[in-house]
């Protein structure tokens, strides 16, 4: 059965949009993987409050009227932006508008009729933190973060994988293989003074594994010396070249209050290559 791989890429346009160097680039990977990238741009709507002192001193309505213009003409820019990479069916854009208090379940609702989610990453913008988080850990689908400085590529054919032997360990490599290209490669990374790990050599089996279904692997054992977890495995991966790093996502949500495991705020909080998060 011949399938069409749809990746899903969600903009949130208020407070404020990520740089447009992140979206491009995001965008481009995208592209890269192949299949069809759907962009939706949502658009506000922000309920009015009624009050006696409402426009007595500030013009709260012609405020926020003024919000929800510059949020839907937020969404017609990054259409054309995106819009200028390809032409259908490569690339599809669409906007929605929504209350505001619901833009994050809405990403990661519609996210799940999708392959997986390319999500344009920024240092400054918290509604672009937000909306990642929403979607990782709200979406049950794999989410590739791209930071504005990703190069772009005609195909993705080497992929660094975090590895410990853990199930979202586990569950990020089975993600992450598909997207590989024909006749590319794995780097397996394992970091040996982070936690205890579940046996010797975990990144030797590994790529013994791969190597026997027919994958270029080779295993990597690194350790952290004075760096993060997210620090050591970026900087590792880069070094080897590859062009995305699959890591397993930890983390839970209750009532958007994010309990996150150091890897994760790690890369939430520095990223600098492409990384894909199972959840």
């Amino acid at each position: 059965m011949n399938t069409t791989r749809r990746a899903y890429m969600p903009l949130a346009t208020y407070p404020e949009t990520v740089e447009d160097e992140a979206v491009l680039a995001a965008a481009g990977f995208a592209m890269s993987l192949g299949g069809e990238l759907v962009v939706t741009t949502f658009s506000v709507d922000i309920p009015r409050v009624q009050s006696p002192l409402a426009g007595l001193l500030i013009d709260i309505p012609g405020l926020v009227q003024a919000a929800e213009d510059k949020s839907k003409s937020e969404c017609a820019r990054l259409q054309s932006l995106i819009g200028g990479l390809a032409a259908p069916p490569a690339v599809n854009c669409t906007s929605r508008k929504i209350l505001l208090s619901g833009l994050l379940d809405a990403a990661a609702a519609e996210a799940r009729y999708y392959d997986l989610a390319v999500l344009p990453w920024s240092r400054e913008e918290a509604s672009a933190q937000h909306l990642i988080e929403a979607v990782v850990f709200g979406s049950g689908r794999p989410a590739i973060l791209v930071p504005s400085s990703a190069q772009p590529a005609a195909k993705l054919d080497h992929i660094a994988i975090a590895w410990d032997a853990s199930r979202v360990a586990a569950r990020a490599l089975g993600d992450a293989l598909p997207l590989l290209a024909d006749g590319g490669r794995v780097t397996v990374l394992t970091v040996g003074d982070e936690k205890p790990l579940a046996g010797a050599a975990l990144a030797s089996l590994l790529a013994s594994s791969l190597e026997k279904r027919g994958v270029k692997a080779h295993p990597m054992e690194i350790t952290l010396g004075e760096k993060t977890i997210a620090q050591a495995l970026q900087e590792k991966a880069l070094a080897e070249g590859a062009q995305m790093l699959a890591m397993g996502g930890f983390g839970h949500s209750r009532l958007r209050d994010f309990v996150l495991g150091g890897a994760t705020t790690g890369v939430f909080a520095d990223l600098r290559l492409p990384v894909l998060l199972s959840h």
